[in-house]
């Protein structure tokens, strides 16, 4: 090095520090602002109770390969093909002139922004709901959610033709599914087998209940509705293959029977597969086959009345929280961070059909969060990753302890609240059972 350079360097030390201190500052300065606290307010709201009708179909999503694989952190693997291919499944109800539209797509997670997409494309259907779910594997594609920490977090590098693959899959699915809507019986069952999952992070046991709904037509099941908590994090993480874990092998098990099977994630905040033969895919089919074999249990039986409604709230969200995500001196950029990707409200839903009173919630509630929610509506159960996703929702307890999934909660201990507010009007708009 030269005797000048020698000079340079000390003399550089304090624009350095300067540099670091006002980057830290700048970082650390108040970008979020005020976040608007109000009461809860329904966005829409459908009853009515007759005989239903009802149509199914199944889209693949084809994704824009060479794709990122969503589920976890950098780095990311790279696929260029996929086996199986991702789905979009959607089921249409109906009765009366009231219609309410499901799809669940085979994808780590549903942003807001899609969700909005999908409801444009489908206006034309005389929809008066549309809720739009993700099956959470950590192996299908990713490259669809705009927002920051999604990006980072899980979903990797935002491209457009990602987000369209999937936006194209949701409404071409309910636009097959209102076309073919014909009258149908509705029955339901309820079987458990709590050796199938586990708690991973703590907190209330999983009971490994699988909730069963069929719409069953003339010449046999229209569809099938599955709702089960277990997160689909089989496959290994470094797997350069798009692949829907085991709720993609599971709805095409069910599927050889007839019908279109739409597998729903309940309660599946801290809840983990716990069984299952060999590795890899070959262990997703074997607990694939585990839960299929729990639905056959899961009789149904006729309901007694054929009851469809449908009802939203839209909720304030708290502000953003990252002190239990990052070190206490950038508390603050963290919150910054996290302002930037956070939509200042979330919507929840009550979706009734027949004896079955759903919540729907945009997010991975846990075990504890789902039983609060349930315990303040009179729910028969919740539906996570529904009409859009906030990250984890656990109890206030946990948040304020540090505790299971409550240490990656993006929110502090008042989220639950609020959602259980905006559960309690969306409810009472649908017309849950007292």
């Amino acid at each position: 090095m030269s005797s000048r350079r020698r000079r340079l360097l000390p003399s550089l030390f304090p624009l350095i520090l300067l540099t670091i201190g006002s980057a830290y500052a700048l970082a650390s300065w108040n970008w979020c602002g005020r976040w608007t606290e109000r009461e809860p307010l329904v966005l829409g709201q459908v009853r009515v109770d007759g005989p239903l009708r009802a149509g199914a179909a199944r889209v693949p999503m084809v994704p824009p390969f060479p794709v990122v694989v969503a589920g976890y952190g950098p780095p990311r693997p790279e696929a260029s093909r996929a086996d199986p291919m991702p789905q979009a499944r959607a089921v249409v109800l109906s009765s009366g002139d009231v219609k309410v539209g499901l799809v669940s797509l085979e994808l780590l997670l549903i942003p807001d922004e899609l969700v909005a997409e999908v409801r444009e494309r489908t206006a034309g259907l005389g929809l008066q709901g549309v809720v739009v779910t993700a099956t959470h594997p950590h192996s299908s594609f990713g490259g669809y959610d705009t927002r920051m920490v999604s990006q980072l977090a899980g979903t990797g590098r935002f491209r457009k033709e990602a987000r369209e693959a999937a936006v194209v899959g949701a409404t071409e699915a309910l636009r097959q599914a209102a076309a073919r809507l014909t009258e149908v019986s509705l029955e339901v069952g309820e079987a458990r087998n709590s050796v199938l999952v586990r708690s991973r992070a703590g907190g209330e046991i999983p009971d490994g209940a699988l909730t069963r709904a069929v719409l069953r037509g003339a010449q046999g099941p229209v569809a099938e509705l599955l709702i089960f908590a277990a997160h689909p994090t089989i496959l290994p993480r470094d797997r350069a293959v798009v692949d829907t874990d085991w709720p993609g092998r599971l709805s095409q098990l069910r599927e050889e029977q007839g019908g279109v099977t739409l597998v729903l994630q309940g309660m599946m905040g801290n809840v983990s597969v716990s069984f299952g033969d060999g590795e890899g895919a070959e262990r997703a089919l074997s607990f694939a086959r585990a839960v299929s074999e729990l639905a056959e249990k899961a009789v149904p039986v006729a309901a007694e009345n054929t009851r469809l409604a449908f009802a939203r709230a839209d909720v304030a969200l708290p502000r953003p929280d990252a002190s239990r995500l990052v070190p206490s001196y950038s508390r603050a950029a963290g919150d910054n961070f996290l302002c930037a990707s956070s939509s200042r409200t979330a919507e929840m839903g009550a979706l009734v059909l027949g004896p079955l009173e759903l919540l729907l919630v945009p997010g991975e509630p846990t075990v504890g969060a789902g039983a609060e929610l349930v315990r303040r509506t009179g729910a028969t159960g919740v539906l996570g990753l529904a009409d859009g996703y906030l990250g984890y929702v656990d109890t206030a307890e946990k948040v304020e302890t540090n505790q299971g999934e409550a240490r990656h909660q993006y929110f502090g201990p008042v989220l639950l609240e609020r959602l259980g507010a905006g559960a309690e009007l969306a409810a009472r708009a649908a017309g849950f059972t007292p």
